[in-house]
């Protein structure tokens, strides 16, 4: 389905060089393409009923390009159409989790963007990808290393981070003029609230594992290797519940942060996308109730 996807893609929608990036961490990165065996930007592994998603530049601390951009978004596409995958988990191959976009492949653009690009930007996808979507199943970010700047609007598209004890992650790009774009000022308020997302988003400093959870960036913090299995686990649980009701929580939730303009009309919303969950859903779920499931048999 990825690569039937992927060629589509191909096919319909000519990119044009990309003028934005998000950008690097602190230390040197080993940028050039050259550098670079021959591979798939994205990996797509399956396990069980969760869909894997891996960056794939581990030499350039998986910092995404052109092509990188247009596969992830491939990918996630892909995911949403795949009715065997309930949960998707995206992360990065090696030892970062992504260092933003490839600040090189911006540097040979001299004349910033033009007219076509911007409609792509607006239209098809972020520069760093999927990010302008609203994907409708849950994904979950394992974040190891640095996942900075356009790498942290990946974490911030997720719904929920995993981060390991030595993971690092800020707004660097602050330092060389490139504004956020891909969601960071949008998400990152909503997760941490606007005082917090100000002080990462005006400062561009580093926040460590144990700031990022106490802030309510990270939802988990485990060990060093181990953000992975963490979050394929975690996305295992997720995707053996009732699928229905789940994804109609999730939408509701998302609608009343972003989209609903009063508490009535966020309540209203909650209802009427529940009321063909219970018909589809709830009343099975309310007999294996009545029959012991999860109360032993307690009335």
């Amino acid at each position: 389905m990825y690569r039937q996807c992927l060629n589509k893609l191909h096919q319909t929608v000519k990119l044009q060089p990309i003028g934005n990036a998000l950008c690097v961490c602190n230390r040197k990165l080993t940028l050039d393409p050259q550098s670079e065996p021959a591979v798939d930007p994205i990996t797509i592994d399956k396990r069980d009923k969760v869909t894997l998603i891996g960056l794939n530049r581990p030499g350039s601390r998986n910092a995404v390009n052109r092509d990188m951009a247009r596969q992830l978004t491939v990918a996630f596409l892909a995911f949403e159409q795949d009715n065997s995958s309930n949960v998707a988990v995206l992360h990065g191959k090696g030892d970062h989790f992504c260092a933003g976009y490839d600040l090189k492949e911006l540097a040979h653009s001299e004349s910033g963007i033009d007219e076509e690009t911007m409609n792509h930007l607006h239209n098809v996808h972020g520069a760093m990808g999927p990010t302008r979507l609203h994907i409708k199943k849950p994904v979950i970010a394992a974040v190891n290393g640095y996942g900075v700047a356009g790498g942290l609007e990946l974490a911030l598209l997720c719904d929920l981070r995993v981060f390991e004890e030595s993971t690092i992650v800020g707004v660097f790009n602050r330092r060389f003029g490139v504004p956020l774009v891909d969601g960071g000022t949008v998400r990152l308020p909503a997760l941490v609230g606007l005082s917090n997302a100000l002080d990462l988003i005006l400062t561009g400093r580093a926040i460590d594992s144990e700031e990022a959870i106490r802030i309510g960036l990270a939802n988990r913090v485990v060990k060093d290797g181990e953000a992975l299995s963490f979050a394929v686990e975690l996305a295992k649980e997720i995707s053996h519940h009732p699928q229905m009701s789940l994804r109609a929580d999730r939408d509701s939730a998302y609608n009343a942060m972003f989209n609903s303009t009063s508490k009535k009309e966020s309540l209203d919303y909650e209802m009427n996308h529940a009321l063909d969950v219970v018909a589809h859903e709830s009343i099975a779920g309310a007999k294996r109730f009545k029959d012991g499931e999860g109360r032993q048999g307690v009335a």
